[in-house]
């Protein structure tokens, strides 16, 4: 099957890359913030670092999507692309709730890395799915359910 011919803006690549810097660094930041004794004030954080991380975290999937160029006009469904950033912010909560609660065991590591892994891939294939172009997008099974097993990988080492 022919392919359309592509291209990638590689200032608009590294300001994603950017972005994503920017975000893992808030991650990390308030993660330690999240451990407070104060429930309310912990509660207040969590919330508010999955606004922030969610939102780095989708605005450097879009920003990289923005970076690719193709031959034909192509636009993004509303509602697919808020859905989209409302898994970024979801999982962004998996992983501050999994990083801020106690010794982090194997088992909360394979259930935070699993649940982070696939909060991502739904985060990256919806907004994927608010491409409104024609033709549409072919997906190889083999390569979508890769980028899963990396997902994970990388969720797990993450946490």
């Amino acid at each position: 099957m022919p392919y359309l011919p592509s291209s990638y803006a590689p200032w608009v690549v590294a300001a994603s890359l950017l972005i994503a810097s920017f975000a893992s660094y808030v991650a990390l930041d308030l993660a330690k913030r999240v451990r407070t004794r104060d429930r309310g004030v912990a509660v207040s954080w969590w919330v508010g670092g999955s606004l922030a991380m969610g939102t780095g975290i989708w605005c450097m999937h879009f920003v990289g999507m923005l970076a690719f160029s193709l031959p034909i006009a192509l636009g993004y469904a509303v509602g697919l692309t808020a859905a989209s950033w409302v898994a970024g912010v979801a999982v962004s909560a998996i992983a501050l709730f999994v990083a801020s609660h106690g010794d982090l065991t194997w088992r909360r590591l394979a259930g935070g890395a699993l649940a982070m892994g696939l909060g991502i891939c739904a985060m990256h294939y919806i907004g994927m799915a608010a491409l409104d172009m024609s033709p549409g997008i072919v997906w190889d099974p083999l390569l979508v359910a890769a980028s899963g097993a990396i997902a994970v990988a990388a969720s797990a080492a993450a946490l």
